[in-house]
């Protein structure tokens, strides 16, 4: 893994494959994201398949600088922009992000369309205003569990201890930086803007992710859209249903490979 300095702030960055290989770039989500969900879930398929993996620690996860402002929507969206620059991605890529980092995936997507050969989102909701504001009323909740010491113990009994792990490891971006306050203040598209988005989408849910719902919504607002709900899954689809998203992940971006090619699809 190496550091990179951006310019506006330093990013843990892990690539694998070879840097001459079409790319695919993943975006993890939030809080308690990190490039770790892909490392040890679909990076190690994708590059086996003949592809260059970027990974990155979002600013404030993971092993990258955790500056106090500087979370709004766009600014994630930023410093990708600003890392593609410095890793010199300047041929269209195919671009992965999870929850919150499909969010920064589909702003990417919407202002630089020609960029990409395609967009997968897992377990991710249309980025609106209503997205944002809902999002921070999570954000909050999760704020306030991270001060309660006993209500953690009881999800390390719950759920294991790496949930109260994840919760305690969210707690300096929730607490320490102004994340709750600029998501609310992020600059989003409602459903009317979305439906001009030119860009090929894969849309994968849990079954039974709270998120499942927006399969539809995603089909019937993105106009190159399709949908792929896995069942028996929760929202952790992404590490915990890795041989199915696995695969469907590296045949999609054999599809965008070919349509940036000019090959017909079997």
């Amino acid at each position: 893994m190496t550091v990179l300095d951006i310019g506006r702030v330093r990013l843990n960055v892990e690539r694998l494959g070879d840097v001459d290989r079409p790319v695919v770039v993943l975006v993890h989500g939030l809080t308690a994201g990190s490039l770790a969900s892909y490392y040890f879930s679909v990076a190690g398929r994708l590059a086996a398949a003949g592809h260059c993996v970027v990974m990155y620690d979002q600013r404030g996860h993971g092993r990258s600088e955790r500056p106090h402002t500087g979370y709004r929507l766009e600014e994630f969206t930023a410093d990708l922009v600003a890392l593609l620059d410095v890793l010199g991605v300047d041929r269209p890529f195919s671009l992965v992000g999870e929850c919150f980092g499909g969010a920064v995936a589909m702003d990417f997507a919407a202002r630089y369309p020609h960029r990409l050969t395609g967009l997968a989102l897992i377990e991710c909701p249309l980025p609106t205003g209503a997205w944002a504001r809902g999002l921070v009323g999570l954000l909050a909740q999760g704020a306030e569990l991270t001060r309660d010491a006993q209500a953690i113990d009881r999800i390390g009994r719950e759920h294991g201890r790496f949930a109260a792990r994840a919760v305690r490891r969210s707690r300096p971006l929730l607490l320490d930086t102004t994340l709750l306050e600029e998501v609310a203040d992020s600059r989003t598209r409602e459903e009317d803007d979305w439906s001009s988005l030119d860009v090929p989408v894969l849309a994968l849910y849990g079954g039974d992710s709270t998120l499942v719902g927006n399969a539809p919504v995603m089909e019937r607002v993105l106009p190159h859209c399709r949908t792929v709900v896995i069942p028996g899954h929760g929202h952790q689809v992404l590490v915990d249903a890795r041989e199915s998203v696995g695969p469907l992940l590296v045949d999609w971006a054999l599809e965008g490979r070919r349509r940036q090619e000019g090959t017909p699809t079997p």
